[in-house]
This record gives C-alpha cells, structure tokens and sequence, in this order.
C-alpha cells in the first residue's frame, strides 16, 4: 500500500518504519512538507496546534483516506470537536483517528511482546477496513470502542497515558476486544 505520512517524529517516524518493514511503499514528510498524490492512505503525526499548518504544504490530499495519529498535546484547535474533523476540513475524505497504547521510542520492542498491545482506532465508512489493517501491520491489535464520534475521546486517551507511566518511564497498554484476550 502507498502511504504518505506527515510527520517525522517518534509517532510519523516510528509507524513509517514499522509499514515499511511490513513491505507498505512509505513517504515520510517533515517541516518542508511534499506532494501526497497517489497515496492510497494519508496519516497525520503532528502536535494538534501545527495540524493545519502541516497539512496546507501538501498538496494531493483531497479525497484521501486520512488517519488522524496528531497529538492533543501541548493543545488543539477548538474550532473542531476533534483532530480527525480538522483533517477531515482539509482532506474531505474518509478520516479515522487512531492512538495506540504503547509509547512510539518502544516501536522496536512490541514484536518481543507476548501479545500485542492494543491500539483504539474509530473511523468513518472507508476508513475503517484500512486502519484496522495498518494497525494490525503495525504489530497492534485494533480496539474499535465505537464510530467517529467518539474521535476526541479517543484522542484524549494520550493524557491517560502518559498519566500511566511508571516513574517517568513509557508503558504499553493491552486492551482488547473481548474473545482476543
């Protein structure tokens, strides 16, 4: 599959890495952005209050499949019920958002891991099927806890974990869909 991800950091970084390893055809833009014209899927890794900003250098984005993986954090734009509604205002295609349950600097250790950390992800009609699919390529299990109106819950799980971490130090969570315990 041909991804575009927009953000080089421990998220956009670490995830461009793990879909390439899976045999997925990667870009991964930073600050200078780049053209996402042919991308089958679009996932956004930025902090929220640079959304809007990443996403105006590129172009190619309208209609695209777009994952919302940004970050809540420090803050975001309350013009929007949530991060995936500013994608959607910019990409006008299917949006889900997604956050895992593991720390991006712990991406090279979730293959050791005796099951895979969950990974909550809510997603609009053709969205769903493929973010379940890159999650899954990811090496996490898809936790889907309801429709895209659920996305800014779901965004604001990253307060939860990092509220979680043990003395300082990242976690990996395991939620799962009852019957994949």
């Amino acid at each position: 599959m041909n991804i575009v991800v927009i953000g080089r950091g421990n998220v956009g970084g670490g995830l461009a890495a793990l879909w390439r390893k899976a045999g997925h055809e990667v870009t991964a833009l930073g600050r200078g952005g780049g053209d996402a014209s042919g991308a089958a899927v679009v996932v956004v890794a930025v902090p929220g209050p640079a959304l809007s900003a990443a996403l105006s250098t590129v172009p190619g984005l309208a209609g695209t499949i777009a994952i919302d993986a940004a970050s809540a954090f420090p803050s975001r734009t309350e013009a929007f019920a949530s991060l995936a509604g500013e994608v959607k205002s910019v990409t006008g295609g299917p949006v889900a958002t997604s956050v895992n349950l593991n720390f991006a600097v712990l991406d090279d250790q979730i293959a050791a891991q005796r099951v895979p950390p969950g990974s909550f992800y809510v997603a609009a009609d053709g969205a769903r099927d493929v973010t379940g699919q890159l999650i899954t390529d990811a090496g996490d299990d898809p936790v889907p806890p309801g429709g895209l109106d659920q996305a800014r819950a779901v965004e604001d799980l990253a307060g939860v974990l990092v509220a979680a971490r043990n003395d300082g130090a990242p976690v990996v969570g395991r939620c799962a869909v009852p019957g994949q315990l």
